[in-house]
């Protein structure tokens, strides 16, 4: 029997007066029917924001914990649920989807902990200067306001976690839309924080259409936009609304480098493990994904064919069997487009080594060489199971290859060699650089984002909650310091 769900409007569970259908990635069945906020129901949302902002700053820290605890635990609880659940909806292979679930719940524990200890006030005295004699300045945060977040279909639960956990942690009140495609999960944290006793307002998950959320953005009352998805849609966004602040975690075009050093059997196998694992997990279908594998000539001819093997052995098939490595994208649509750019790429002088063909939904886990700089593959994000190898000379040459993009995530650098780790975290224009492994590494309590063209503002639970806040001084006078 197919499930409904209701959406969460001001803490509590509504109905709107039409629905729309969940469907299964993988097969196209029917996985459930979500109901649709009125404009009048979203309306209520956003004013119960908005009235509540004040009173919800001022919640103590340990009612936000613990709610944010019970959360953590609850999702501890439901783990296989919820992983068959976002399979589903998203066609993600089940063994990365109970992934997923363990990092939503150190996000919301990482929150509780943040909640404790955020705000605690820094006090620096004044009489350096003769003029601030007896002065003391103490100095704390404060929420900016209602955040607007508005979560991808990629990662349903955790990214949904990672806008909401770090609001409630620093006592902003939010209105969540989780992707049309996948609203699934992120409804799913609406049951568990019902749960809790926070005030009614301070949280709302809305599932509306993309097509209805310009008024939403545009909306005084929303002064913090929390967005994770395209360049294009991310950065309309912010056109938009010039005078708010926007948190924008966008595309990128993720490189692997393998420097000369790297250079044993064991570690070119690791590489290729890695490599081979993270350019399909999920689909391709994360901004940190493996795109492109810039090697040194060195250790080319012995790395290019263990990456191949090591792609050709991923699993496909069906998400719901344990097996499965690589399930297929969000929609047929997704995946037609990575075929027609795929397509392109060999018509212009690509060599494709291995993949290529796509099936409905599902494209096969595909490996290029000599890709042409001018092609579409090269110069934006695939979000699909497709990589590129470049072969250069040199350490410099492998840098400059790795800038050479619009896009400034996160790279991977395989090398031994602790100064060359160093060289790399000067020299790459990206926001995090992970050295001996790829690119798709993500701790979810260090800061994550982008340069360039890959937005701007961090995630990461403290660093979003930096996000959402601002220092507010306050200046004791006539203290005997």
């Amino acid at each position: 029997m197919t499930s409904s769900y209701a959406f969460w409007l001001a803490g509590r569970q509504a109905t709107g007066e039409d629905t729309f259908d969940v469907t299964s990635p993988w097969d196209g069945r029917l996985v459930a029917a979500v109901s649709v906020p009125t404009d009048a129901q979203v309306e209520e949302a956003v004013a119960a924001a908005y009235a509540v902002r004040d009173e919800f700053a001022a919640t103590p820290a340990h009612v936000r914990a613990a709610a944010l605890d019970h959360v953590s635990r609850r999702l501890v609880e439901r783990t296989e649920e919820i992983a068959q659940l976002i399979s589903a909806e998203n066609g993600k292979p089940v063994k990365w989807a109970r992934g997923e679930v363990g990092r939503a719940v150190s996000v919301f524990r990482f929150a509780a902990e943040e909640a404790r200890r955020f705000n605690g006030g820094e006090a620096q005295r004044l009489d350096t200067d003769a003029g601030g004699q007896g002065r003391l300045a103490l100095t704390r945060r404060f929420p900016k306001g209602v955040v607007l977040g508005i979560a991808p279909f990629n990662f349903p639960l955790n990214l949904c976690a990672h806008k909401i956990a770090p609001a409630i942690a620093a006592g902003a009140p939010i209105i969540l839309k989780p992707a049309p495609a996948t609203p699934l999960s992120g409804l799913v944290i609406g049951e568990l924080l019902a749960e809790t006793e926070l005030p009614a307002g301070s949280w709302s998950i809305l599932p509306v259409a993309n097509d209805r959320m310009p008024a939403l953005v545009r909306d005084e009352r929303l002064p913090v936009i929390s967005f994770t998805g395209s360049e294009k849609v991310g950065y309309a966004i912010m056109d938009s609304v010039p005078r708010k602040h926007c948190t924008l975690e966008l595309g990128g075009n993720g490189a692997a480098v393998v420097l000369a050093d790297w250079a044993s059997d064991a570690d070119l196998d690791w590489a290729a493990t890695r490599i081979a694992t993270f350019s399909n997990y999920q689909g391709g279908q994360s901004c940190i994904s493996v795109q492109r594998v810039i090697v040194d000539a060195s250790v080319r001819d012995r790395l290019v064919p263990r990456i191949v093997a090591a792609v050709e052995a991923q699993v496909t098939g069906d998400p719901s069997d344990p097996k499965t490595d690589v399930g297929p994208l969000v929609s047929e649509d997704a995946a037609r487009r990575v075929e027609s750019w795929v397509a392109e790429a060999v018509g212009a002088g690509a060599e494709l080594l291995t993949g290529g063909e796509r099936d409905g939904a599902a494209y096969a886990p595909t490996v290029l060489t000599d890709l042409p700089a001018d092609t579409t593959l090269a110069a934006e994000e695939v979000f699909g199971p497709v990589l590129s190898i470049v072969t250069v000379d040199g350490e410099a040459a492998a840098f400059a290859a790795v800038n050479d993009s619009k896009y400034g995530l996160q790279a991977g650098v395989f090398t031994h060699d602790l100064q060359a780790a160093f060289r790399a975290h000067r020299a790459l224009e990206v926001g995090g650089v992970i050295i001996g492994d790829v690119p798709s590494y993500r701790a979810d309590q260090m800061p994550y984002g982008g340069v360039k063209q890959s937005g701007v503002g961090r995630e990461g639970v403290r660093f979003a909650m930096d996000d959402y806040t601002y220092e507010r001084v306050m200046v004791l006078t006539g203290i005997d310091l």
